[in-house]
Formats: structure tokens, sequence, C-alpha cells
């Protein structure tokens, strides 16, 4: 095989992981919220952060998959924290949707982030998309308000906390772009991830203790009745 076909196959591949993780996640998230009854969406989200963080850390330091990027300075590091309490954001707001609305109708919504991430380039950058692209994002949004007036399981809030969900990731992407964009402060990915997620753990700590009551007595004594539990925790990552 050659380098060219060994690329597109090791890129088809790095796709398809990415889309089977991602729905993966979607549906343990899904069973945990809503069939499980563990209704304790922020600790789930620190579950996940937690998990990035070890993980993240473990591909880099020990596997050595991309080289490891030490921030440059006390400003790239607000930055980070800024990125991050975005990003606690979406992913709270995305496991809170998941007890309210199907998977297949959250999904459905999520695809309107390329229309809010437009938005927001427009509001903060004032950059513009060609015509055709805010063309092509009309379908979707249209596609996702019929959704909505058909879906028998629809509810107000879950559906509020989706489009928050949209919305908060793709302003993510768009702070991301701002404020990585110089040479120096571009980070990559895995490095960034690697950062973040220890800072959304330190933010969502306290917000689970003093919102959501109990919550590690309860999650201990669910872990004594069913192990499988915590590897369903260990196994989390962003979607």
């Amino acid at each position: 095989m050659t380098g060219g076909g060994k690329g597109r196959l090791f890129t088809v591949g790095l796709v398809t992981a990415w889309y089977s993780s991602n729905i993966g996640v979607l549906l343990l998230n899904k069973y945990l919220l809503s069939n499980y009854g563990f209704k304790y969406p922020i600790f789930l989200t620190m579950c996940h952060m937690a998990a990035c963080s070890l993980f993240s850390y473990a591909a880099i330091a020990w596997l050595r998959l991309v080289p490891m990027q030490l921030p440059r300075s006390r400003l790239q590091l607000a930055k980070i924290a800024a990125l991050s309490l975005v990003f606690c954001a979406s992913v709270v707001s995305g496991n809170i949707s998941l007890r309210y609305l199907p998977v297949s109708f959250n999904q459905a919504v999520g695809a309107t982030t390329p229309f809010f991430t437009a938005v927001f380039a427009y509001l903060m950058t004032v950059k513009r998309e060609s015509f055709l692209t805010y063309l092509a994002l009309v379908p979707v949004v249209t596609g996702v308000i019929i959704a909505s007036g058909g879906e028998p399981s629809f509810n107000l809030f879950g559906f509020i906390m989706c489009v928050g969900a949209t919305a908060a990731r793709a302003l993510k992407t768009v702070l991301q772009g701002i404020l990585m964009s110089s040479d120096g402060e571009k980070i990559n990915s895995m490095n960034l991830l690697m950062y973040m997620a220890p800072i959304a753990v330190i933010l969502l700590a306290p917000a689970t203790i003093f919102m959501e009551d109990n919550v590690v007595a309860i999650t201990m004594e669910l872990a004594k009745k069913d192990f499988n539990i915590i590897w369903s925790w260990a196994t989390q990552k962003v979607p």
C-alpha cells in the first residue's frame, strides 16, 4: 500500500473511532441519566473531566502521541481557564438535556452547531462566510424546527439545555480560534484538553457539592450495588 493510501486509511480509522466513541458516550450518558436513574449531571460531567485529565496526560506523557507543550505565560493559562468555563457549560447543559430528550433528537439539535458558530464568528470577529455557506445552514435549522414540533418526547427545558449546549460548543470553537490564534500561543488539541480538564474539575467540584446534595455518598452506595457503574464513569470522554 502506498503512503497516500495508508494516510487515507488512518484518517478513515480516526473518523470512525471518533464517531463510534461519540455515539457510545451519548448512549451511555443517556442510560445513566435517564434509564439508570443517576440524576446528577454536574457530578457526571466532573467524572468526564477527571477521565479526560488522566487519559490525556497518559497519552502525552507516557504514550507520547504528541509532544507535551507547557503554558508560556499566565495570560495563556487564563485564556485556557476561560475556555474551560465555556467547555463546562457546554458539557453540563448537554448532560442535563439527555435526561429529558431522546438521543436522536439531541443529536438533531446538535447539528445546528455550524449555525451558532457562524453567528458567534460574525458577532465576535466580524467574519463573514460566503452566501452559499449561510444558505446551506437554512435547511439544517429548518429541519430542527420541524423536528421540534413533531417530536413526541419533546421537553421544553431539555430543549433549552440542548440548544444552550450547542451554542456553548460553538462559542468555545470561536473563542479557541481567537485566544489561541497567535503563533506564540498555539497549542494542539490534546495538550489543550490536558490543561482544560483539570480546571473544569476544580470549577465543577464546588458546584456538584452545593447543588447535588449528598452526591458522593449516593454514588458510593450505587457503586456497592453495581460496580459496573464505576467503569461507566471511567470510560467517559467529551462528546
